[in-house]
């Protein structure tokens, strides 16, 4: 049978197909296969009928998805009437193959208990917070896509079903070891090449071009010639941290910051203990007893504590302020130096405490902290002032629509006038998205491309803002001809010279054939250079797939090729052996694999292509209705 499957495969990997199995959203409708429809039906598969509502259901689902693609291109596409009854059509296919694997799967005894369709949904990311299953987020989900609860259980059963249907036939194909070393002979195979190249550069200074030639290739290519839209603007800056050197703070200022906010430069008091953890109430005890009787806390510490680190300290730990003493140690009440607490109970053990020491609230004094309320005193007046003018600035604006001029006069300083740029070449002092957006697409270009209305204030990175205007406008167009003739010229005599180029590298090519390449090259002042090894790359270029198009070499007697190189010059290729790859030992089980998963894949299509020939599929009414 597999032999039968490979041979009516069309090597088309059906990736419709694969996504199918793999994404809910072309699964629409298979929870309702079951159902018997009306005589209105969209397809029926073996006697098994798609109705309208499933066929309209996945028709909806795939425009939601292309409309959440494409947005307003979407729109064009969907007024025209062939391109959505194609949609249609793939539609109606996806739902008529995955109803094909659905009976196949059945034949084959293929199921799905309902706690592997619980593990699978609750293992989507997609339903994930964190790493973790969120039911709101799937519940969400599932009803942006238009499902319920159950019906997407029904989708994601059949998704795991197809699922194990594409595994099980992956597994059954095999690749020989003559197989693997076949292909990546192929695949890795080197071959050995000389070129001549035939110098397309100089051949282009060397050509003449008329004017007429010119003007006909500017006319055929207008196209490239194009002026992207360009404007003139004229912007007042205005950033606070400029105006922070501005701000005057007298040392009253200071005097009466520092006497409301003394708590900012306060030192909260300080507490320092010593303690002994036990393991059990009965050592806790015995401690507390002990040290009734005199015994020295530092001593126990070091000999009874079971907390190694601080009892190596003779309990004595690390100065602690309010919010980071325990709940424990409060619970205390230690209130004087040498005061020692009770057993105390904590989460896993037991402990006694011992107030070491007590450092009072302090309060900075204002000389030590002078400089820092300076500067936050100007940072504070900036912003202020910053707010104060960008209103001003505002205002002036607004009220004088026709030019920069009062907001100038506000601002205190000159505008700044830009030269003509586009949208690709910003001003670095202007590069900021709500600028050039405000700027190209925020209605400040007047009728005809005349100057406009000033903007309103455009904030960027939260410190700093701007007004501007834009002073002139020139729409995108063609060049003139005149503007960009020696540009027209240069490309003219470039196409002359390739198409000389390709000419003599024909005839040189033809000489070659023919025995009489020597005296050809000699004649043309060429000649080939040293082997060069070449060997495919992921993305070939267009001289590796000529080389490699190149038929083998006999023995002593070369291959000849044109080609072209990446510069556009025109190469004569010599090849001269055909190299079998070498694949690495320690590659060749991941190449296996690989091969592997290619002749599944190519297994898989074969299959739904046969399910497909050995079908009974008829069309409904439905299935062009829209």
């Amino acid at each position: 049978m597999m032999d039968n499957l490979r041979a009516a495969s069309n090597n088309v990997v059906l990736k419709i197909i694969l996504a199918l199995i793999i994404l809910s959203f072309i699964l629409t409708g298979v929870g309702d296969y079951l159902i018997g429809g009306s005589g209105d039906y969209a397809a029926k598969v073996n006697g098994q009928e798609i109705g309208r509502s499933q066929l309209e259901e996945a028709v909806q689902s795939q425009r939601s998805r292309l409309q959440q693609q494409l947005g307003d291109q979407f729109s064009a596409l969907a007024g025209s009437e062939g391109y959505m009854q194609q949609l249609r059509q793939e539609s109606l296919n996806n739902l008529i193959d995955v109803t094909l694997l659905d009976q196949y799967s059945k034949k084959l005894g293929i199921t799905v208990s309902d706690q592997q369709i619980k593990d699978a949904i609750l293992a989507t990311p997609q339903f994930q917070t964190d790493g973790r299953f969120d039911n709101a987020k799937y519940l969400q989900s599932i009803q942006g896509m238009g499902y319920s609860a159950d019906n997407f259980a029904k989708l994601m059963k059949q998704q795991l079903v197809s699922q194990q249907l594409a595994q099980a036939f992956g597994t059954s194909d095999f690749i020989l070891p003559t197989e693997t070393k076949a292909m990546s002979e192929l695949l890795l195979q080197e071959r050995d090449v000389r070129t001549a190249t035939l110098d397309t550069a100089a051949l282009a200074a060397k050509q003449q071009v008329s004017d007429s030639e010119a003007q006909a290739f500017y006319d055929q290519h207008k196209n490239s010639f194009v002026s992207p839209e360009q404007v003139k603007v004229s912007y007042i800056e205005m950033d606070a941290a400029s105006m922070q050197g501005k701000s005057n703070v007298t040392d009253a200022d200071v005097t009466a910051y520092y006497d409301q906010h003394k708590s900012e430069f306060g030192q909260p008091e300080r507490r320092r203990y010593r303690v002994i953890v036990l393991k059990t109430q009965a050592d806790a005890d015995a401690v507390a007893a002990e040290l009734k009787k005199g015994a020295d806390f530092a001593e126990l510490a070091k000999t009874k504590s079971i907390d190694k680190l601080s009892g190596k300290q003779g309990g004595l730990m690390d100065w602690v302020e309010p919010e980071t003493t325990l709940p424990e140690f409060k619970s205390a009440n230690l209130t004087t130096k040498g005061q020692v607490s009770g057993v105390i109970k904590s989460d896993n053990s037991f402990f006694i405490l011992r107030l070491e020491d007590i450092q009072p609230e302090q309060i900075k004094p204002i000389a030590q902290v002078h400089d820092s309320i300076v500067d936050k005193l100007k940072l504070e007046k900036a912003v202020d002032a910053y707010y104060a003018l960008q209103q001003k600035v505002s205002e002036a604006a607004t009220n004088d629509n026709e030019s920069l001029a009062s907001a100038e006069d506000v601002a205190g300083v000159k505008a700044t006038h830009t030269d003509w740029f586009t949208q690709q070449q910003i001003p670095a002092a202007l590069n900021f998205k709500p600028v050039v957006q405000a700027i190209f697409e925020g209605g400040l270009i007047g009728q005809d491309g005349s100057p406009g209305s000033n903007s309103d204030i455009i904030t960027v990175d939260g410190d700093r803002a701007f007004v501007l205007r834009v002073d002139a406008h020139k729409a995108e167009g063609f060049k003139p001809f005149a503007d960009v003739k020696e540009q027209v010229m240069t490309l003219v005599k470039r196409e002359k010279a390739e198409d000389q180029a390709r000419m003599e590298g024909e005839k040189l090519l033809t000489a070659l054939k023919a025995g009489k390449g020597d005296e050809a090259l000699k004649a043309a002042g060429l000649s080939f250079g040293d082997v060069q090894k070449i060997q495919r790359t992921q993305q070939p270029s267009a001289f590796e797939q000529n080389v490699y198009a190149l038929p083998h070499p006999q023995k002593d007697q070369p291959v000849y090729g044109l080609s072209q190189d990446d510069k556009g010059n025109s190469v004569l290729v010599e090849l001269t052996a055909v190299n079998p790859g070498q694949l690495p030992d320690t590659e060749t089980a991941r190449f296996e694999q690989q091969l592997q998963q290619s002749s599944s894949n190519v297994t898989f299509d074969a299959l739904l292509t046969n399910l497909r020939q050995e079908a009974k599929i008829k069309l409904g009414s439905a299935a062009q209705n829209q």
